[in-house]
C-alpha cells in the first residue's frame, strides 16, 4: 500500500453512480471466503478517485475526523497535566469541519498519480498546491512538568523504556508508574499515553486502532496480486513503454524507476506523470482494480464481521468524546 494511501478523503458518491462498462463483471474463479479470485462487482469507466467508495471506508477516519481526534487527545492531555497544577498550552490543529469532508479525496493517491490537471501541472510532487498548517510551537516544560507529561524524569528520557505500560485506560487505573510529583502519582507513561488511551484504549476489549488499516491493506495488496488486475497493469506498463518509459511495472516505481527522486515536479516529471495519467485511462487501471479492491475488502468484512462491528462501536463512542471535547 503506498504511504499516501493514509490520506485518503471522504467518498459521496459509489462505483454505481459512475458510468458503468456493461458486461464487465468477471466471476474470476472461486467464490468461497478466502479461496479463489472474488468476482468483480460493476466496473465504472476511469472513476474520479473522490467518487470511489469501499467498505473499509465505513471503519477508517477521514483527515478532518482525524483532526478531531488529534484535537481531543491533546486536551485530554491537557485536563491531566492541569491535576498536577500544570498549564500545558499548545495550538491543537483544527476540529473536523462537515464542508471540508465532504470535499475530501480520501483515495486521490491509491493508484499513484490519476488526476491529468495534477498532474500536468506538478507532477508528481506530493500535496504541491495545498497549504500546510504551522506545526505547534513545543511548550517549554520545567523538569517536574516534563515528568508528568512523559511518565519519566529527563534524566532518563534517552533511554529506552523496558515496559511500554498498561494497553487499556482500564488497566492503568491500577497500574503503579513508580513516580510520584507534588505528592500525586503519575499515570502509567505520563499524561500523554493517559491522553491517548483515554481516547483510544479505554477498556481492555479495545480493538487495536490500526485493525481497520491493515484489513484495508491486505485487501490491497490481494487486489495488486489479483489476475485482472495484472492484466490491466501489463497493458499500462505496455502503453509506458511505447511512450519511451519501458521497465516501468507498477505505478508505485515509476518514480525510482525513471529517476525522479530530486525533481518530481521537472519537466520530465510533469511529461511522464501526464503519459502516466494517459495511459492509466486508456485501459481503464483506476475502475478494474477499484473493482477489484472493493471485492477483497467485502470478503474481509465478511470474514472479520463481528471485531468490526465492536470496531465500529468503538470509533463512533471515540468520535462522540471527541466533539464533546471541541
Amino acid at each position: 500500500m503506498p504511504p499516501a494511501q493514509r490520506r485518503r478523503s471522504t467518498a459521496a458518491a459509489a462505483l454505481l453512480a459512475v458510468t458503468l462498462l456493461a458486461g464487465c463483471a468477471d466471476t474470476g474463479g472461486a467464490k468461497g471466503k478466502s479461496g479463489g479470485e472474488p468476482p468483480l462487482g460493476p466496473v465504472a469507466v476511469n472513476p474520479a478517485t473522490i467518487s470511489l467508495s469501499f467498505p473499509m471506508d465505513a471503519y477508517t477516519d477521514t483527515d478532518s475526523e482525524r483532526g478531531l481526534m488529534d484535537a481531543a487527545q491533546y486536551r485530554l492531555t491537557a485536563q491531566c497535566m492541569a491535576r498536577y497544577g500544570f498549564s500545558y498550552e499548545q495550538a491543537p490543529k483544527p476540529a473536523a469541519d462537515v464542508a471540508a469532508a465532504s470535499k475530501e479525496d480520501r483515495h486521490q493517491n491509491l493508484f499513484g498519480t490519476v488526476d491529468p490537471v495534477y498532474a500536468a501541472t506538478y507532477g508528481y510532487a506530493p500535496d504541491a498546491g495545498r497549504p500546510r498548517p504551522p506545526r505547534p510551537t513545543p511548550p517549554q516544560l520545567s523538569d517536574s512538568a516534563s515528568t508528568v507529561l512523559f511518565g519519566q524524569r529527563p534524566e532518563d528520557s534517552g533511554r529506552q523504556q523496558a515496559d511500554p505500560g498498561p494497553m487499556s485506560d482500564e488497566e492503568a487505573q491500577a497500574a503503579d508508574s513508580g513516580l510520584t510529583v507534588g505528592g500525586q502519582k503519575v499515570p502509567a507513561g505520563g499524561c500523554q499515553r493517559e491522553g491517548y488511551r483515554k481516547l483510544y484504549t479505554p477498556t481492555k476489549d479495545s480493538v487495536d486502532l490500526l485493525f481497520s488499516f491493515g484489513l484495508a491493506s491486505e485487501a490491497h495488496t490481494r487486489a495488486q496480486e489479483d489476475s485482472r488486475v495484472g492484466e490491466v497493469l501489463a497493458k499500462w506498463s505496455e502503453c509506458m513503454g511505447k511512450a519511451g518509459y519501458g521497465g516501468v511495472k507498477s505505478p508505485y516505481e515509476v518514480i525510482e524507476k525513471l529517476g525522479l527522486q530530486n525533481d518530481k515536479a521537472g519537466p520530465k516529471a510533469v511529461a511522464v506523470a501526464t503519459k502516466d495519467v494517459a495511459c492509466k485511462r486508456e485501459v481503464n487501471l483506476v475502475g478494474i482494480w477499484a473493482a477489484a479492491e472493493v471485492a477483497y475488502q467485502e470478503r474481509l468484512v465478511e470474514e472479520h464481521a463481528q471485531t468490526l462491528a465492536l470496531y465500529k462501536k468503538q470509533r463512533e463512542a471515540r468520535l462522540k468524546l471527541a466533539a464533546s471535547l471541541a
